[in-house]
């Protein structure tokens, strides 16, 4: 029975052990992210995974409607943009994992913080030219030249990363980059735990300081084309090649390639402050892209930060997930050493003077003009005139004078449709787009035919709109070209004391020329980082139980807040494992009902043994009880023999489930090719079980001792 128990227990405790490291790999992988813009996805995330959180009762005589349309829109319009206070919640949750005696600190594995950094890293490939170390880069450049191929081609072409068809193609280093921050240790420390327990350190040192990095492989000592070609170890005419086969459909032979960990370490990577990027122009006062031309980026490449390679790793066997995306990892160390050096950057701190104006192109920011009054919009466009120069104010007010009055354009467009039939409109129509268009003139007249009148007509004075507008541009602009630049200026000066808001509105809409990018992506390419507000807390939870504490810490962090800058997530992992925790649940608790059977079955068998033993030394009792032994000896005497049985049976059902769990192993790992899934029997569980064994033999044993207590000693000398 103890053989039993225990070897159930072990076996027990080797699943809950695999259970318990599969979770934590799992999490490892699929952090708690809390982002500082989400949309909370939870509630269509139940809906399309079918997880309902209530269902209505009904009679079961007939088929009833489940709503599955109805929920799935119903999420889809509940979905909204939150942002999050990740400033005020970091403060929260930084001081209560620094708290040794807050549950959160053995909770929580280790926390990281993402930031919108646009990392420029280069490096010399080995045809000499200086690239940019970026995989992602590398595939939209080749996709890019290759645009012209067949759009049949096109998913051919994807194919081209090792992972583009696998569900978790997002978690891939095509997807999530080829360079990735290694999670730290929560006391400070670069490198996390976790990250020790994954991976193997196969040649080299673990990085320590802010300009070392680690070289990540896979099980099998490998890295795919596409990386190997962004850390320069693949010339151009291997890409070339690949994507010319991706195109074409032909068939390329695999060419077997080796480097040793000493070249991998060798190789020079250099990244560049983002700021230093963009030097000033002395002649319009803006800046300019030195990545842009080749020596611009040589003088970048030759004056940047050096990375060594320090290591090269590969994920151990026992782990479950890796939690490294990408293929060569530093340390928070650079980010933030890339954050002090930005702060002195002169560029960054002309963006932050002008948060109105991109500085790079001296254009104005194009606020959102469909939340913007006329009111609003006419002192934007006020204030955009009053930074023009000569030329600019004189150009704009040209531009101004070209833009007709609707009652003028409504007037004409009515004179010119007016005098004119549905066959005149057509032959002017087909005129005129035949020159524009490069379409079958019988397709064009069908297309023109199948309109009705409304149609013809509303679709003519489209068109006619269109030439009005241009001829009367074309004519201002002919008047105007007698005109001096002094003179447009003035003419424009006179004219803005009369403008109402109402036209200035529009010219706000027609005339200003807004820059392609936004104020907070130019500080982002610039490289401008505020530590203290992340774009994104990961958070690693020790185990999936211990999660729950996490999720309870942020309900907790929720109450103590308005309801403004309470934190908002998506628990995707949680969604997902749910099932799964329910049939570990199961299982758990099929193996205790397994150990409790066993532990009545054991119960009833020393009981049964030891009251066959009374019955079968009835003699030797009565001669004990004759020769003066009390009742209380008698019992105390078949007590002791039980206990001792006990505590040997114990002692030997121990050692012999710890022989057995050898084969037992062996024949786990042959069938399932786990190496950490093993039957474990822990030493406090073994002595416990010895405890047990004596305990139940005693109590299976009271029964029967009394029994031969009570015996009769002349009865019993009669026996036999």
């Amino acid at each position: 029975g103890i053989i039993g128990i225990a070897l159930i227990l072990a076996i027990s405790q080797g699943m809950t052990a695999y259970i318990d490291s599969v979770q934590e790999s799992t999490l490892s992988a699929y952090p708690l992210t809390i982002e500082s813009s989400t949309v909370e996805l939870t509630s269509l995330m139940e809906t399309f995974m079918n997880i309902a959180t209530e269902t209505p009762k009904h009679e079961m005589d007939g088929v009833y409607k489940r709503p599955a349309m109805y929920n799935i829109i119903n999420a889809v319009n509940n979905l909204e943009e939150i942002d999050n206070d990740l400033v005020s919640f970091n403060q929260y949750l930084t001081n209560r994992v620094a708290d040794s005696q807050d549950i959160l600190s053995e909770a929580v594995n280790g926390i990281q913080y993402s930031y919108p950094l646009d990392l420029q890293i280069y490096t010399k490939n080995v045809d000499g030219n200086i690239i940019r170390s970026d995989s992602k880069q590398i595939l939209e450049d080749l996709i890019m030249e290759y645009m012209d191929m067949d759009m049949s081609n096109m998913d051919s072409m994807s194919q081209m990363s090792p992972m583009a068809s696998s569900p978790m193609a997002s978690m891939s280093p095509m997807a999530s980059g080829l360079w990735q921050e290694l999670l730290p240790a929560n006391d400070g420390s670069p490198i996390n735990e976790l990250l020790y327990d994954q991976y193997d350190l196969v040649y080299g040192a673990w990085p320590n300081e802010y300009n070392e990095v680690i070289l990540v492989l896979d099980e099998n000592n490998e890295l795919d084309d596409v990386t190997l070609y962004a850390l320069g170890l693949l010339p151009e005419e291997d890409m070339n090649r690949l994507a010319d086969a991706a195109v074409n459909g032909t068939h390329l032979e695999a060419v077997e390639k080796k480097w040793t960990y000493e070249e991998i370490c060798n190789r020079e990577y250099k990244t560049i402050l983002n700021a230093d990027c963009y030097a000033p122009d002395d002649a319009t006062g803006l800046y300019t892209d030195l990545r842009d031309t080749d020596a611009g980026l040589r003088y970048l490449y030759d004056n940047a930060i050096p990375l060594k390679v320090t290591g090269v790793i590969r994920p151990n066997e026992t782990a479950q997930t890796a939690m490294l995306t990408g293929s060569i990892c530093y340390t928070n160390g650079l980010v933030k050493h890339l954050t002090q050096k930005a702060e002195n950057a002169a560029i960054i701190a002309d963006q932050l003077k002008n948060p109105h104006t991109d500085v790079l192109t001296g254009l104005p920011f194009d606020a959102t003009t469909g939340t913007l009054t006329d009111e609003e919009k006419e002192a934007e466009f006020r204030a955009y005139i009053d930074t023009l120069d000569t030329d600019a104010k004189a150009k704009a007010f040209v531009e101004i004078q070209s833009i007709p009055s609707k009652e003028f354009l409504d007037g004409q467009v009515e004179k010119i449709t007016a005098r004119m039939n549905r066959e005149q409109m057509e032959k002017t129509l087909q005129e005129g787009l035949s020159a524009q268009m490069n379409v079958d003139a019988k397709d064009l007249e069908e297309y023109l035919a199948s309109m009705d009148d409304e149609e013809l007509k509303e679709f003519f004075g489209q068109i006619t709109r269109e030439q009005v507008k241009a001829q009367y541009a074309a004519n201002v602009q002919s008047q105007m070209a007698m005109m001096s630049t002094q003179q447009k200026v003035g003419a424009l000066q006179a004219a803005m004391s009369q403008y109402t808001a109402k036209e200035c509105a529009l010219y706000y809409d027609e005339v200003m020329v807004f820059s392609d990018s936004t104020y907070e992506q130019n500080l982002i390419d610039m490289g401008y980082i505020d530590l203290e507000d992340p774009s994104a807390i990961n958070i690693y939870a020790s185990s999936f139980e211990n999660k729950d504490y996490i999720t309870d810490a942020i309900t907790q962090y929720n109450k103590s807040v308005d309801e403004l800058k309470e934190i908002k997530y998506t628990d995707y992992i949680g969604i997902m494992m749910s099932s799964i925790t329910t049939i570990i649940n199961a299982i758990t608790y099929v193996l205790i009902a397994f150990v409790a059977i066993s532990l009545i079955v054991s119960s009833i068998m020393i009981g049964v043994i030891t009251l066959i033993s009374v019955q079968e030394r009835t003699k030797e009792i009565g001669i004990l009880r004759a020769i003066g032994a009390s009742k209380r000896n008698v019992s105390g005497m078949f007590n002791a023999e039980t206990m001792i049985v006990g505590f040997a049976s114990g002692l030997l059902g121990v050692v012999v489930t710890y022989l057995l769990c050898i084969p037992i192993n062996l024949i786990l790992y042959a069938l399932t090719g786990i190496a950490n899934l093993k039957a474990i029997l822990p030493p406090s569980a073994a002595l416990v079980l010895i405890a047990i064994s004596v305990l139940l033999t005693l109590i299976s044993g009271i029964i029967p001792s009394r029994s031969a207590a009570k015996k009769d000693p002349v009865v019993a000398l009669r026996t036999e």
